[in-house]
Parts: structure tokens; sequence; C-alpha cells
């Protein structure tokens, strides 16, 4: 629409000619909506509020007189409110690169100011000190022509030619230095000893071993320089000893080789086998426990099962005599005498089984049934044809 003005996000709308704005500005500042303006009776000109950098490269000499170049970063724009637009406005309005050229001016000032108070050690160590001091007493100078500083950065410091940062970090330098040699050092000597160890254990391995073998040449020769001058006994003699030696050289290596096992082997199969004992023994304290449980409750039940299960046991007992060459020599009764002792045999089974399964064989009651049949069998009420 003709006459309608709208400004950007990042800019504030300055419109001059007619009555005054705020505060008895000039102008009337427009931000974040738009205005009607009367064509040729008013005039409009845009500020920008969008961020600016400016670049600083100074000279600065320290308490101790070392002069040193700073490079500095600053971030900066027009503050959102209508003090600030108006302050800015009426200074940058017309030339709005010129804010960054004053604000370089007024941080390099302010960077010289500050250096020439400090060491190079308190700027070197303490960049973030610096930069906010500077931050601190730019504040209300940069308020007055409308902008604040969002934030300073210290890039570099560099003393040129005069070497004072060099010299002044030497020390640590060289103290690093020396410990990365010691510690090079140490490293290489425990690397050689290292190696020294392992062949002093291969000489002394080697030594034994040449030991055990000129020992076994020497009985062998000597055994063959015996079987030589002998006759067959002789020979035979001199192969025993020849197999002796054998024996014990075999002996001897087995030791060595031992020696070498032990530590492998021998510690970790042990506590193998401890966890297995332990674990076996947990086992079968459990089934103990369990079948202990098992007979307290089920006693009756199986007590019963068993008397069931005894003539089985009889049956089967009597089943080895069939085909069996058996003479009675005393008729019935003899016979009567074998039905009792596969009886008996039936009842000592009943009587292991009670046993192992738990059951107080010394009672009374858990020897009735077996001497009741005993009584039955001897009194002839079985018949055996």
């Amino acid at each position: 629409m003709f006459g309608y003005r709208v400004p950007a996000p990042d800019e504030a709308m300055l419109i001059s000619g007619g009555r005054r704005g705020l505060g008895g500005a000039p102008f009337r500042v427009v931000t974040g909506h738009g205005k009607f303006v009367l064509p040729v009776f008013r005039k409009t000109r845009f500020l920008t509020l969008a961020m600016c950098e400016s670049e600083v490269a100074e000279t600065c000499v320290t308490r101790q007189g070392i002069a040193l170049t700073v490079r500095a970063v600053i971030a900066f724009k027009v503050g959102n409110d209508h003090e600030s637009i108006v302050n800015a406005g009426q200074r940058f309005l017309s030339d709005q690169d010129q804010m960054s050229v004053l604000t370089g001016r007024i941080f390099a000032g302010h960077l010289r100011s500050i250096i020439g108070s400090m060491t190079v050690e308190e700027i070197v160590t303490e960049r973030q000190k610096l930069a906010t001091e500077v931050l601190e007493t730019s504040k209300a100078e940069m308020a007055k022509i409308g902008l604040i500083v969002d934030s300073l950065q210290i890039q570099s410091i560099d003393d040129g030619d005069t070497g004072y940062i060099a010299a002044m970090s030497a020390p640590h330098k060289a103290a690093i230095q020396r410990a990365a040699q010691v510690a090079q050092a140490q490293a290489t000597q425990a690397s050689v000893e290292a190696e020294q160890a392992a062949a002093r254990n291969q000489a002394e391995y080697a030594r034994q071993t040449a030991v055990v073998k000129a020992q076994y040449n020497a009985e062998v020769d000597r055994a063959q320089a015996q079987a030589a001058q002998a006759g067959p006994l002789a020979a035979a003699h001199a192969q025993q000893e020849v197999l002796s030696a054998q024996t014990e050289l075999a002996q001897r290596a087995a030791e060595l080789r031992q020696q070498q096992l032990v530590a492998e082997i021998v510690k970790p199969a042990e506590a193998e086998a401890e966890r297995i004992r332990v674990l076996a023994l947990a086992e079968a304290e459990r089934m103990k426990i369990q079948a202990e449980a098992a007979a307290s409750h089920d006693r009756v039940a199986l007590d019963r099962m068993l008397i069931d299960q005894l003539p089985q046991i009889v049956k089967e007992a009597s089943a080895g005599l069939q085909g069996a060459n058996v003479n009675v020599l005393n008729g019935a009764d003899g016979l009567g005498e074998i039905a009792a002792g596969l009886v008996g045999q039936g009842l000592t089974i009943l009587d292991s089984v009670r046993r192992n399964l738990g059951s107080p064989n010394g009672s009374v009651e858990d020897r009735k049934p077996g001497q009741q049949l005993r009584k039955e069998l001897n009194g002839g009420q079985i018949d055996v044809d």
C-alpha cells in the first residue's frame, strides 16, 4: 500500500517530520510492525539491529615495559531498547559502517590501558581476566552511543622478536622434556633387563639340558664299553644300565618341563578341581536333604511298597534255582528250608534297601513283617509241591 512502510526483523524504522518521538527524540522509532508514513511530509530511514563485528590489532606495552601485539575480535550491536536506538540513530544513521570503526578504537584504548597495568605472565595465563576487565571498562562508554557488546575474544598475543614469551615457557618445556627422557630411559632399562633375564633363563635351561645330555652320553658310552668287553650276560646288564640311564634322563627332562608347566597348568587345574569338589559336596548335601525330607514324609507308604515287593523279590531269587542241580536230602523239610532261605534273602534285601533309605531298622515294628513270615514258613503253613 502506498505510504505504508514495514521494517525488517533486524531493523528499526526511524520516522522524522511531524511530532517528536518519546523522550523528546527528533524522530519516532518503530520496530516489529508497520506504520503508515505520509509521503513528502514524512521521511523514513532504517537502522540495523543486526550483529556487527570489529577487529582490533593493537601494540600495547606491559607494566614491565615489554611491547605486545594483541589481536581481538569484538561482537556488538545496537541495543533493542528505545534509548539505545535513538542514541545510535543520531550518531550512525548516515554512515552505519562507522559503528565498527568507533568500537575498534574504543576497545583499542581500553586494551592499552589495562595491559599497561599487567605483566606478561598475567596476560598470557589470564586471558579471560583481561577480556572481562576490558568489557567492564568499555560498557558505560558503549552504552552512551547506543551499542552493547556481546563478546570479546583475545585471539593472539605476540611479543615480536623479544622472545620473552618463549623464554617464559622454556623452563616448563625443559621440565616436560626431562620427564619424557626419564620415562623413556626407564622404559628402555626395563626392556633391557627383561631381555637379559630371558637370555639368562634360556642359557641356564640350555646348560642344564647339555649337562643332562652329557651325563646320558657318558653313561651310554660306559655301558657300551662294558658291553663290548663282556659276554652276553654283560651285554644284557649293560643294556639294562642303558635303559636305566634313559629312564633317568627322561625323568630329569620331565622335571625340567614340570618346573615350566607347574605355574601354567597345575595351579589353574588345582583351583578348578577344588571348585568341582565344592560343587559336588554341595550337590550331595542337597540330595541328602531331599532324601531325608522324602523319607520323613513318605515312610509308611515306602515301607508298604517294599513289603508288597517282597514276593516278587523271592520269586526272582527262586528263578535262579530253575535248571540247577539241587539235591534235597530230607524231603519236604529240606525243601521248606530252601524256601525259607529264599524268603530270608528277600528279607535281607528288604532290610538293606530300608537301611539305605534311612529306615530305623532297630525298632521292633520294622522287624515284625520279616519275623512273622519266617515263623509261618518254619511252621509249615506254606505248602511246597
